[in-house]
């Protein structure tokens, strides 16, 4: 009785185990709000690799020649009533891999047939492209690759305190077990459990420090909603017309009221807002005060950055480093802005060397380029990766 005790005990662990770790996954990660077939894996993987072997559950390669999806939804919706039915395949995979049972998952058809998908055609390079992405309001915008709003959305690591706090919970109850209580006779269960919360400790510590300080996908409110979609893409304003110290100065700048009124003394009701947000550029005038415009794209005060090196002599695009604007309502920050982001650019993009009277005292350069020793000339090689460029 003690020996049936004991087995009863030991898998009620291995489900309290297999539980939490599926917690530490889906806290991370929001299924209701994500619907592509890599976020829907994120639970999963707690337990499932795909090609890389046996984890707590099987190898998901292959499973769609195994099994057909008559058979895989109602498995994976709720696995222990499939097995409850007397499935003899269910009833064997769930005593190979030990009892422990799979946590039921609330998912639409339609879901289950993404997750589906990305499982059986899963490719580990095509994982890493970026996904497609829509505008503020969930538009396309005619001629432009439509573009996620993040900053209404949820990150896909803002949840992972969560997942720290249960990484920590189960150290605790791993350490307590393996020195007090000894449920589990095995060690190697002790030492499985700790280390996989200690790398995720780790991976929450490291990202958290890495993006202090950053602010990617900040949109703050505006006080006045002025929508670049309008202005840069229906009605194909050019960046510099209000930005226009672009090509001159380190700052892009904002354009004053007054510029407003070149085209507003006219136009005095909006597309979609109406009058109210135009009457707010009359009041600015009429007050004598600046319209208060909330910055969004910044950095530490350490780090010199000059909008004139970049638009002017390295002939950059806007977009290179805002993105799409011309598809945005309320801007948005899309790239982190860190410094590998920076460096990895540097070493990637070609300056454009000749006839740019910026780099004609570039002597020696220019000819190893002619003689053939050098290929290319990117920016790091004329002192982008230099510390003191800027970090002065």
């Amino acid at each position: 009785m003690n020996k049936a005790f004991g087995k009863s005990r030991r898998k009620g662990y291995l489900s309290i185990i297999a539980l939490l770790l599926v917690l530490i996954s889906s806290s991370g990660f929001s299924l209701q709000a994500q619907d592509t077939g890599k976020d829907l894996f994120q639970v999963c993987s707690a337990c499932h690799t795909i090609g890389k072997g046996k984890l707590i559950g099987p190898d998901l390669m292959g499973v769609t020649q195994r099994h057909d999806r008559a058979w895989l939804k109602p498995f994976i919706l709720n696995s222990q009533q499939v097995i409850a039915s007397g499935d003899e395949y269910a009833i064997k995979l769930f005593e190979e891999f030990n009892k422990v049972p799979m946590p039921p998952n609330n998912l639409t058809d339609e879901q289950l047939d993404i997750l589906i998908d990305y499982i059986e055609n899963f490719d580990a390079e095509a994982t890493s492209a970026p996904a497609v992405k829509e505008d503020m309001e969930g538009e396309t915008v005619a001629g432009t690759e439509p573009i996620e709003f993040m900053a209404d959305q949820e990150r896909p690591y803002d949840n992972l305190r969560i997942s720290f706090i249960i990484s920590i919970v189960l150290i605790v109850i791993s350490l307590i077990d393996l020195f007090i209580t000894r449920l589990i006779k095995a060690r190697v269960v002790h030492i499985m459990v700790i280390l996989i919360s200690l790398a995720i400790v780790i991976e929450v510590t490291v990202r958290e420090a890495q993006n202090l300080g950053r602010q990617q996908y900040y949109s703050p409110d505006q006080p006045v909603a002025f929508s670049h979609r309008v202005h840069a893409g229906d009605n194909k304003i050019d960046c510099r017309y209000c930005h226009f110290t672009v090509d001159e100065s380190r700052h892009a700048g904002i354009p004053p009221t007054q510029l407003c009124m070149n085209c507003h003394t006219v136009v005095k009701q909006g597309k979609y807002t109406g009058t109210e947000e135009i009457a707010k550029i009359y009041a600015a005038i009429e007050n004598g005060r600046p319209i208060e415009w909330v910055k969004v794209h910044n950095l530490p005060d350490h780090v010199y950055f000059n909008h004139a090196q970049h638009a002017n002599v390295g002939k950059l695009d806007c977009t290179e480093c805002h993105g799409d604007v011309k598809s945005m309502d309320r801007i948005m920050q899309v790239n982190d802005l860190s410094m590998g982001w920076c460096i990895n650019c540097h070493r990637n993009t070609e300056v454009q060397f000749f006839d740019n009277a910026f780099y004609s005292l570039y002597e020696e350069t220019r000819e190893k380029y002619e003689n053939g020793k050098i290929k290319k000339i990117t920016v790091d090689a004329v002192g982008g990766s230099e510390c003191q460029k800027c970090h002065y």
